[in-house]
């Protein structure tokens, strides 16, 4: 018979609960304005029992804090202060916020910069236009990179081969009526986003939003985020597209310049 030692039934014991504090506070980080013991119990597939005494646990350092009025639990100051961290190491971000405020200066609209992460589009950071009808994202938001304006930036930079990877793994869900769900239209899309220099999202991830990206690249030529213009379509008309793609692109060269960047030879 095979002995296990004590030390490795603790090791994995506390692998175990740190998954579970993991997913916890994966589940909260995406819930808007909070979910209840049950529903975060429901969602990582625990007992009551059990999640609560992991929030209990997290809120104490907290990594999660709990609302006595709503009885809502939420993200925590000390998970900000990790995120944070995260974003002090990517001088991506810290280098592209003054070109950010001055393409929503020039532009009108509301900007944004997101990354791919694990086959979507992540927002980092956005600048908010001073209209009273505006796009908003939630920041550390996941969004689909065949139907927004920085997944397809991202995605026109991407080789044929990554590509068709990134089509076999995640699909093309349709999410509105002119969402792209077939690979040749998408590919010839994306063709046409790397001839001008930018990528649009009409309508293909939220009604009545327009968005135009470009891609940013690093010293070796590969897309490492994508900066955006998005608003109504009462503002984004078919008349000022070229005009924003323009000044998304020329912005999008700008923060390369800041990081050292280079577009790919081809």
């Amino acid at each position: 018979m095979t002995k296990v030692s004590a030390d490795s039934v603790e090791r994995s014991g506390n692998v175990q609960v740190l998954g579970r504090a993991v997913a916890i506070l994966n589940h909260l980080a995406q819930a808007d304005g909070g979910a209840s013991l049950t529903e975060v119990g429901n969602a990582v597939g625990l007992a009551a029992s059990t999640t609560h005494r992991l929030l209990t646990s997290l809120e104490s350092e907290r990594y999660v804090r709990f609302d006595s009025e709503t009885k809502l639990w939420s993200v925590g100051v000390q998970a900000f202060i990790m995120g944070n961290g995260f974003l002090r190491t990517r001088d991506l971000v810290r280098l592209a916020r003054p070109h950010m405020r001055a393409l929503m200066e020039a532009s009108g609209e509301t900007v944004n910069l997101a990354i791919e992460d694990q086959g979507a589009a992540v927002y980092l950071s956005q600048v908010e236009c001073r209209e009273m009808m505006r796009t908003f994202a939630r920041l550390g938001a996941r969004v689909p990179m065949h139907c927004s304006g920085v997944g397809k930036a991202l995605l026109s930079a991407m080789d044929a081969g990554m590509l068709v990877r990134h089509i076999d793994r995640h699909g093309l869900p349709r999410m509105t009526a002119r969402t792209i769900t077939n690979d040749a239209d998408l590919k010839a899309d994306l063709a046409e986003a790397r001839r001008r220099g930018y990528a649009i999202d009409d309508e293909e991830h939220a009604v009545g939003l327009r968005c135009v990206a470009a891609p940013i690249f690093n010293e070796h030529g590969d897309p490492v985020g994508a900066v955006s213009l998005s608003g109504p379509m009462a503002r984004i008309t078919d008349a000022r597209i070229a005009t924003l793609g323009a000044l998304a692109g020329r912005t999008a060269s700008r923060i390369m310049s800041e990081i050292g960047g280079n577009p790919p030879a081809d």
